[in-house]
């Protein structure tokens, strides 16, 4: 079994050549920190606005979330829209409803025109675990039709999602044609490209030790960058580069697996309408098929450590959906940190004058990131709407201290397991 850090990713995507780290000093208008889809957007768009761009990755692009993700694209924030509404006022509630839809836009816009290799298919599923979850579900696909006029969303009921999905586990769904998926590693390298091909400068194993926030300087272990403006695209790490955002970052590790390609006759019954999926618990489990075939199930999180055996740990939430699935082999088994805020909602904001930063998709982030990046690179540019709709979200620290947030966090884990278990 595989044990790179993307998993089934990293088999299925050719590596591009490392890109040199940074060494000596340079100069920038603009210096993002971090290789993922947030900076990676930010540093394309800058770069065709003609600015001088240096982007500084610790490892290689995509290497952390960017590129171990489900690879599913949603509609919409964490939160439903009607939550939105109360918490923000329906202006506000609407404005975020259009960041996320022009977000699914600007994704496959991208693809399209930097023709990205990435595996992009149409359609996500969203499985009620619960009769009281699938009368949740109805009330949003209504509210959606009625107040933002999406049409893209109807309700399946137990024989039509389990049509869909090739399971009698769920009681109703319903079917996002306006979501999807894609191959996440694949779409982060072809990113990069862009941003290359734009006129960005990647600086790959290039880790920031240190920034200096009233004169912009960005320094790592072999060189420095000095920029008008600075992006702090790191995500769940960001409090890595900038302390005083780790208080409203939450870590969770979650984990996936990929089977042996299957057989024709599996092929055929399992997610036969090859649509992403993904169910209503708190905990929750999400799948897909891969181009060659094989189911990717996600399943479990932990936000205290990683086990040895993925495998073992998500294979019984896989067998509990697809029984006929209990026998096959796993032929990969990965995690990933996925960053998440108190609220779960973006954190976006800044540090002073020069520092702009955003991270905390809690799980929305394939197509979210490409627009919250380029939000941050229009912010830099001195264009802000969409990023001050994103900065006045009101961010919430996780409360009791470094030492204490991780027990708290966990514990929240558990309670939400049994709430689940109900």
């Amino acid at each position: 079994m595989s044990v790179a850090p993307q998993g089934y990713y990293a088999f299925s995507s050719a590596a591009p050549p490392p890109l040199p780290p940074l060494s000596g000093t340079r100069r920038a208008d603009v210096c993002v920190v971090g290789g993922g889809y947030t900076g990676l957007s930010a540093a394309l768009h800058l770069a065709r606005a003609g600015k001088t761009v240096v982007l500084l990755e610790a490892n290689r692009i995509g290497f952390a979330a960017s590129g171990r993700n489900g690879g599913q694209i949603h509609s919409g924030l964490r939160k439903d829209q009607a939550t939105l509404e109360q918490w923000l006022g329906e202006r506000h509630a609407h404005a975020l409803w259009d960041i996320a839809e022009d977000a699914k836009s600007l994704l496959r816009r991208l693809i399209s025109e930097h023709a990205i290799a990435c595996d992009l298919k149409q359609g996500l599923v969203i499985a009620a675990h619960d009769s009281q979850a699938l009368a949740g579900l109805s009330e949003e696909t209504a509210h959606l039709r009625k107040a933002y006029g999406y049409s893209a969303v109807s309700m399946l009921d137990r024989q039509a999602i389990a049509s869909a999905l090739g399971t009698d586990v769920y009681p109703g769904g319903y079917l996002d044609v306006g979501g999807g998926h894609l191959h996440p590693l694949k779409f982060a390298r072809g990113l990069g490209e862009a941003a290359c091909k734009a006129g960005a400068v990647i600086c790959e194993n290039s880790t920031v030790r240190a920034l200096d926030r009233s004169d912009a300087v960005v320094r790592t272990d072999h060189g420095a960058v000095s920029a008008g403006t600075v992006i702090l695209a790191c995500d769940a790490f960001s409090g890595d580069v900038a302390p005083e955002l780790e208080r409203f970052i939450g870590h969770v590790e979650s984990f996936i697996v990929a089977t042996r390609p299957l057989s024709s006759d599996l092929d055929a019954k399992i997610v036969p309408s090859d649509v992403a999926a993904a169910d209503t618990r708190h905990v929750l489990d999400y799948y897909r098929k891969s181009a060659d075939h094989r189911l990717l199930f996600a399943g479990r999180e932990s936000y205290w450590n990683v086990p040895t055996d993925v495998a073992a740990l998500v294979r019984p939430r896989m067998a509990r959906v697809f029984p006929s699935l209990a026998g096959v082999p796993i032929d990969f088994a990965w995690s990933g940190t996925v960053g998440i805020t108190r609220t779960r909602m973006p954190h976006f904001g800044r540090l002073g004058d020069r520092v702009l930063f955003g991270h905390g998709y809690s799980g929305h982030g394939v197509a979210l990131s490409v627009a919250g990046g380029k939000a941050l690179a229009e912010a830099a540019l001195d264009r802000t709407k969409a990023f001050d709709t994103l900065a006045t979200v009101p961010a919430k620290p996780f409360p009791r201290g470094k030492l204490l947030r991780k027990p708290l966090i966990t514990a929240g884990l558990l309670w939400y397991k049994l709430q689940d278990a109900i």
